[in-house]
């Protein structure tokens, strides 16, 4: 029996979610399988993978394929270099504590790695809404700026239309005081 290291689609339409087991090559895709190592989740970012890696190491030194897109999973998540180390100490290149520090050292420089991209991200992302929020400060300046004068020209506006119509009024009221007078 030829076994495969695939995914296996569930998720509702556009949404897809994978778990990653080994099956029967002439099973259907989400058919039978044999055991279930793993999931992965394309739709977060970065992708999430949740594998269990004595399983997926066991199987892959058994002879299982895996699909395109499960070797780059094992491969990114060390399987292949633990498989490629164990090698080395099958045939007497180095020792079995030499070749587990071998893969400590890879896998603590890969996540130094990842936390660099994650920071490097996260500053790309605190630099764009600072950026945001200064364009919006300065929109909102303008604006301020342009209701204020508005506001200016209204009132003067307002003063100027008043001024006439005290003016008008004043002498309006001084003819009755005037005639009062000249009884």
């Amino acid at each position: 029996m030829a076994t495969r290291i695939r995914l296996q689609r569930h998720g509702r339409k556009s949404y897809a979610f994978y778990s990653i087991v080994i099956a029967d090559s002439r099973a259907p895709r989400d058919g039978k399988f044999i055991e279930k190592i793993g999931t992965y989740n394309p739709n977060t970012n970065p992708a999430t993978v949740d594998l269990n890696f004595d399983a997926a190491l066991a199987w892959v030194l058994k002879g299982a394929q895996p699909s395109d897109t499960v070797r780059n999973i094992l491969s990114r998540e060390g399987v292949y270099m633990k498989k490629h180390l164990m090698g080395g100490v099958a045939k007497g290149a180095f020792g079995e504590a030499e070749a587990e520090a071998k893969f400590e050292a890879w896998k603590n420089n890969k996540q130094s790695g990842l936390a660099a991209l994650k920071a490097k991200q996260d500053e790309a992302k605190k630099a764009e809404a600072k950026a945001r929020l200064e364009a919006e400060k300065k929109i909102n300046e303008v604006k301020a700026k342009a209701l204020a004068e508005k506001k200016a020209a209204e009132a003067a506006e307002k003063a100027a239309a008043e001024a006439p119509a005290e003016e008008a009024a004043a002498p309006a009221e001084e003819a009755p005081a005037t005639e009062a007078a000249a009884e």
